[in-house]
């Protein structure tokens, strides 16, 4: 991705949230097989929709560092103009700002970080 030698350069909020996304999906589906579940494409919605993840937000926030809030603050204060119709605009700023969480997470390459935020955000449903 980059020269040896050579910093990375930081992405914006709009960048981490679309790679939080998929990090997101990839870490329930991840879950998901793990625990053996027939349908787990089904089952993820309960897991990956902006209120699901405004909720998961709300269950990690006190437990992010400094700069894990400062990332997630950035993202969830981005104009957003397309909010899902199943979601109020506050979840889904929420969503977008554990998005950009977890896509930090995963470009700085802090993947026991990841995991432990995972397992907090998802509180009893895991």
């Amino acid at each position: 991705m980059n020269n040896e030698g050579q910093k990375k350069i930081a992405p914006s909020s709009a960048a981490l949230a679309y790679l939080g996304d998929a990090v997101w999906e990839v870490l329930v589906r991840r879950m998901l097989v793990e625990k053996g579940v027939s349908r787990p494409s089904e089952e993820a919605l309960a897991y990956v929709t902006a209120p699901a993840q405004s909720a998961a937000a709300e269950r990690i926030l006190e437990h992010l560092t400094e700069e894990e809030s400062d990332v997630f603050r950035r993202a969830r204060n981005n104009v957003h103009a397309n909010v899902p119709r199943h979601a109020t605009p506050a979840e889904y700023r929420r969503a977008t700002g554990l998005e950009a969480v977890f896509g930090y997470l995963d470009w700085a390459g802090m993947e026991e970080r990841k995991t432990e935020l995972f397992r907090l955000a998802l509180g009893d449903a895991e």
